[in-house]
């Protein structure tokens, strides 16, 4: 009876025992797999946080390039504003000249241009300007004295009809005579109180015509001075591409 008592109480410990055994193993798989879970979450969980903080950078950036575009934008506008007070106040000083038919003034994006008529300026094959030219370019000196951020490029231009042979000796061609008379624009400009270092003179000769060349009316609208007044960053590009 003893013996029979001692193994149960054996077979029962034993089986005590080995059910311990069990569950501790259950558990160190269980813990050890929520230790995974837990670890792959800490690392989706950084992930985000990663691009949480890549999207506030993109954010920021894209705000710096919006308030960027917006003062350009503001820029352009006040440019276009001051372009157009700039062509108003010119025409308005020039506006006796104008309806006299003596000069023309035209606006383009970034430059304004003063179209002058060759036959009051210049006599025929000359580049010598006449009186009666320099009382119209003084007074358009006068309005170009206010323009401190332009370059003036004043363009000598001509028809087609070859230089009168008497004169070949000092004008060749008519490049050397639209240029010329470019140049003395300018001299009298600086005269009248225009910056010299604001200027540059050149000639088109008959290579640059408005009109036909086929009529008088034609060959008069081609016989004429251009002064532009140009952005100093359209010229400073300007120039590089020519080089």
């Amino acid at each position: 009876m003893n013996n029979k008592i001692h193994i149960g109480i054996v077979a029962l410990a034993v089986a005590i025992s080995t059910s311990g055994c069990v569950s501790s193993g259950k558990f160190e798989k269980m813990q050890t797999g929520k230790n995974e879970e837990i670890a792959t979450l800490q690392q989706k969980n950084a992930a985000l946080e990663q691009d949480n903080s890549a999207l506030k950078q993109q954010n920021t950036d894209m705000q710096k390039q919006v308030g960027s575009l917006e003062q350009q934008k503001a820029g352009l506008l006040e440019a276009s504003q001051q372009r157009q007070k700039q062509y108003d106040a010119l025409v308005k000083n020039l506006s006796k000249e104008v309806e006299k038919g003596q000069l023309q003034v035209r606006q383009y994006q970034n430059m304004l241009a003063v179209d002058l008529a060759e036959q009051i300026f210049f006599d025929s094959g000359r580049a010598t300007l006449k009186s009666g030219g320099k009382v119209v370019l003084k007074k358009v000196g006068e309005a170009l004295k206010g323009y401190k951020n332009k370059v003036i490029r004043v363009v000598g231009h001509t028809d087609n009809v070859p230089v009168a042979k008497s004169l070949q000796s000092t004008f060749p061609t008519n490049w050397e005579l639209s240029v010329a008379r470019a140049t003395n624009v300018v001299r009298y400009l600086q005269e009248v109180g225009v910056p010299a270092d604001h200027m540059v003179p050149t000639g088109r000769g008959e290579y640059d015509p408005v009109a036909s060349n086929d009529t008088p009316a034609g060959r008069q609208k081609n016989r004429r001075i251009e002064i532009l007044l140009i952005d100093q960053s359209l010229e400073g590009e300007m120039n590089r591409l020519t080089k």
